[in-house]
């Protein structure tokens, strides 16, 4: 009887050993299941916490910046502007701007609506606080700048003719905020083709060329020389 009850003994521990192994076993698939998904709702949280938008954000901000750092940069040449002229020269390039920008999406009216603009902001400009090369340098573009702008607001429909002054315009504009600055870096373009292929400069807002003597016809033509920020 001994050995038969020996045997029992070891087949029913046997057998509650490999009941419990597999018990163990379930419970270890159980777990690493939820572990499985508690790590995939950890990077979906990360996800959509912002840690992608986050990353392209800062490698923008860094292109950007490399982007601008290869240019020539220039510094206006007057480092103290009374805040009223600088705000009255701010204006002006706001008018010239909305005049380059309608140039480049061949539309003659807006143009003229920008140069009328522009050539009434001229005449708010407080001399008051001018002196020295600064009132030189204000003389010696104030009133071309207003006869070109004049000129943009008479030739609503004729837009080459408007172009044609927008070249002279963006040459005092460009000598204005190289001396006084501006509210904000302005980028200096140049198109070989303007001009009747003599090539001209314009300045822009933005660094992606978009060409006001050109227009819609050839858009990207020309390249970015350099930068104006104080």
């Amino acid at each position: 009887p001994y050995p038969a009850f020996s045997l029992c003994c070891i087949t029913f521990f046997t057998i509650k050993s490999i009941k419990m192994k597999s018990q163990i076993f379930s419970l270890l698939i159980a777990a690493s299941a939820i572990l499985a998904a508690c790590n995939n709702n950890t990077e979906s949280g990360k996800n959509e916490s912002g840690t992608t938008s986050k990353d392209s954000s800062n490698t923008a901000a860094t292109t950007t910046s490399s982007d601008d750092a290869g240019l020539t940069q220039e510094k206006p040449s007057f480092a103290n502007v009374n805040p009223k002229t600088a705000a009255s020269i701010n204006e002006v390039v706001s008018h010239y701007l909305h005049v380059k920008n309608a140039l480049a999406n061949d539309n003659g009216e807006e143009a003229a609506s920008g140069g009328k603009a522009l050539a009434a902001s001229l005449g708010k400009i407080d001399h008051a606080p001018l002196q020295g090369e600064q009132m030189k340098l204000y003389m010696d573009v104030s009133e071309s700048l207003k006869e070109h702008g004049e000129h943009l607001a008479s030739n609503a429909n004729k837009i080459d003719h408007q172009r044609e002054h927008f070249v002279m315009m963006s040459e005092d504009v460009y000598d204005l905020v190289k001396g006084f600055g501006a509210n904000q870096p302005l980028y200096v373009d140049h198109c070989p083709m303007a001009n009747n292929d003599k090539g001209a400069d314009w300045l822009s807002e933005k660094k992606e060329i978009s060409n006001p003597y050109m227009g819609k016809k050839m858009p990207k033509c020309g390249t970015v020389e350099k930068i104006i920020k104080n």
